[in-house]
């Protein structure tokens, strides 16, 4: 490739939630010296979200998958320190295993406070976090064209990393029951399509000039041409538990668009499958996970992710090693083999109920799983 190809550098956002750690409840209302001390240690690297129990972070632009493995390991060390020093600690997980939406406020800016007034109901429900992947490309055109093509692959995407089966102290047997809760939001799921980034942006202008948004950042697109950064962002995944998973899922989203712009310059394309096909995987991969399988469009039958993945791993091997990324790509064979976060807290769940645990003493033995798993490996 030349040198006039797009740089595939990395970003990676997170979420966590701030949970107490004896009650394992999260954190109403966290004292406010706590993010004075982060932004002291980390900056413009740490921020609120809209809930007060959540802490976001976001690496700096990164060169790669490396460079953003130390960056988070440093961030959720940072953070978890600090968090500790008020009997905090952080989790990475997209629900926590129990808490109510009733008890929690929103952060209290007027960004916040707007979104608060205009979504009503739907925004006081929003005890979700996520993750989201940055991958450098430097031109509008190319993420356009790029974005109505990884669409495809969210799915399976979102399958590697479910990390929200409980809801309200229940178990929803949903892997991922927080696109449940966020696809009450407008302007979420799938993205829409568009014949160039103009249409796109035409489109965008129209609900600007109307009042209906603010900005580019109130489109809350599976995946999205970056508002902020000469970015493609892959917003569908929830957040990942173990750190590895995080990497592993940056690395096969940056493979794919390597995959798919590799294809461009051959004047090749991934073939573009209806929303209403690539919804039902969505679907799919909310419900099961990786147990069920996923409908290969191409052959037009259910086949089990197992198969499916080995067949992506193959595909992707020769851009995840241009990347420098083979080993985080191929993570991948150990979260289908070991279980997403989601069949992990299920499964400690199941456990403690069978050791004879109450229901809240079970849940809370979830929480502690993944108060450790967060800073597993660090």
């Amino acid at each position: 490739m030349s040198q006039k190809d797009p740089s595939f550098s990395i970003g990676i956002e997170e979420e966590y939630w701030v949970v107490d750690k004896v009650t394992r409840d999260l954190v109403r209302e966290p004292p406010k010296e706590l993010m004075e001390k982060c932004k002291d240690r980390l900056g413009s690297r740490v921020s609120h979200e809209f809930m007060q129990c959540q802490i976001e972070i976001g690496t700096s632009k990164c060169k790669g998958i490396t460079a953003a493995a130390k960056e988070l390991a440093e961030l959720r060390l940072i953070l978890a320190e600090i968090c500790a020093g008020y009997g905090l600690a952080i989790i990475s997980a997209s629900t926590h295993p129990f808490a109510t939406w009733a008890e929690q406020k929103h952060t209290p800016r007027q960004r916040y406070d707007a979104f608060a007034e205009k979504m009503q109901g739907v925004v006081r429900r929003l005890l979700i976090c996520g993750m989201h992947v940055h991958v450098g490309l430097d031109d509008d055109e190319l993420r356009n064209d790029l974005m109505g093509q990884v669409s495809y692959f969210l799915p399976h995407i979102l399958a590697l990393t479910t990390s929200s089966p409980f809801w309200h102290g229940q178990n929803t047997g949903l892997k991922s029951y927080r696109l449940s809760v966020f696809k009450e939001l407008p302007r979420s799921g799938l993205p829409e399509r568009f014949d160039s980034y103009g249409e796109y942006q035409r489109n965008l202008d129209i609900m600007v000039n109307a009042g209906i948004i603010q900005d580019a950042s109130m489109v809350w697109w599976d995946v999205r041409p970056s508002v902020r950064f000469p970015t493609l962002e892959m917003r569908i995944a929830d957040s990942c538990t173990n750190l590895k998973d995080t990497l592993c899922v940056a690395a096969f989203y940056a493979s794919l668009l390597r995959l798919l712009y590799t294809l461009k310059r051959k004047n090749q394309r991934w073939r573009v499958y209806s929303n209403l096909l690539i919804d039902e995987n969505r679907w799919r991969a909310q419900r099961y996970g990786t147990d069920e399988g996923l409908i290969d469009l191409g052959r037009g039958e259910v086949v089990p992710y197992s198969e499916l993945l080995e067949e992506l791993l193959g595909m992707l091997e020769e851009h995840a090693v241009a990347l420098g990324c083979r080993d985080e790509l191929f993570h991948a064979r150990t979260i289908l083999s070991r279980g997403s976060s989601a069949h992990q807290q299920v499964a400690v769940f199941d456990r403690a109920l069978t050791a004879g645990d109450t229901r809240e003493k079970a849940l809370c033995k979830v929480v502690d799983f993944l108060i450790d798993e967060t800073l597993s490996g660090l």
